[in-house]
């Protein structure tokens, strides 16, 4: 009976053209051209049938088959990876996948991951972000960094960071800010993904806000963007988005105003003790880089 599993090259072609959506950027990893990552990614289509990517001019993204077949993929691949280096010693490169909330990607690890690569150059890191709870369900990763209750996404963690809120906005909205009841007098630039929201804010400062008007995003670095713009005042969540604060060129409408977040920013994955070499190295560095933040 012919076999349905396809060629290991085909695999690993179609990993790093998932990762970077782009032969060319695939092919420059792999040290191929990109048309030989275009043949080999159509043959594996070929073979199971389907198309995993959608073409576009400049970039390809997954169709809903590649993305469910990816993360079987890398866990394959890594699983080969782990057990030739455990028989064999240890391989040239070391593979490892983190997936990040958008924000702490954007505002904290950008910063440090330099750092980190020049301490292990040997560590080939991917890493993509999400925003919802379903964005980190489902999905083949080493270490998740994730936003509110750590139990609803691993088994075992470690608290990061935590937050302060406050409000933000360009310097002509800002100069108009003098007490807390001016911030309703502009519409609320609110991020439906995030667990902590105005009405944390509201509280603290024991205001009512019925007559609140809210407009809505989906991240923070978007919000940022549309305060800047003159949609309203978004809301800080230093130390994340004292980055995308500064880019957006926003200002604190309250100076006074520093609310404690409720929650906190957690590294979490399966088992500790079965963590891989890359994951112990980079969870190491990573709870002493977050103490200079």
């Amino acid at each position: 009976m012919a076999t349905r599993i396809p060629s290991l090259n085909w695999l690993r072609v179609f990993e790093a053209a998932a990762r970077t959506e782009s032969f060319a950027r695939a092919a420059a990893q792999l040290n191929m051209s990109a048309a030989a990552v275009s043949q080999q990614v159509k043959a594996l289509e070929t073979q199971l049938g389907t198309p995993l990517f959608h073409r576009h001019a400049h970039a390809v993204t997954l169709t809903e088959a590649g993305r469910a077949y990816l993360p079987s993929v890398q866990q394959s691949l890594l699983m080969l990876e782990t057990a030739t280096t455990g028989l064999f010693g240890e391989s040239r490169e070391q593979r490892l996948f983190v997936q990040s909330v958008l924000l702490f990607a954007h505002g904290v690890l950008a910063r440090g991951l330099p750092q980190f690569q020049a301490a292990h150059p040997q560590v080939s890191l991917a890493l993509s972000t999400g925003n919802m709870a379903a964005d980190f369900a489902n999905q083949f990763t080493d270490l998740q960094i994730v936003f509110g209750n750590p139990s609803l996404f691993g088994t075992e963690g470690d608290e990061l960071l935590r937050e302060v809120l406050y409000p933000v906005a360009p310097l002509e909205i800002a100069a108009q800010i003098q007490s807390p009841q001016d911030i309703f007098r502009f519409p609320l630039i609110e991020v439906s993904t995030h667990r902590a929201s105005w009405v944390q804010l509201f509280e603290n400062l024991r205001l009512s806000h019925g007559q609140a008007r809210y407009f809505f995003a989906d991240n923070s670095l978007m919000a940022a963007e549309l305060s800047a713009q003159g949609m309203g005042i978004a809301l800080a969540r230093a130390p994340a988005s004292d980055a995308v604060v500064r880019a957006s060129g926003l200002v604190r409408c309250l100076p006074d105003v520093d609310v404690p977040g409720q929650e906190a920013y957690h590294l979490i994955y399966p088992d500790r003790g079965a963590m891989r070499p890359a994951a112990k190295l980079f969870r190491d560095w990573l709870l002493d880089y977050v103490k200079t933040v």
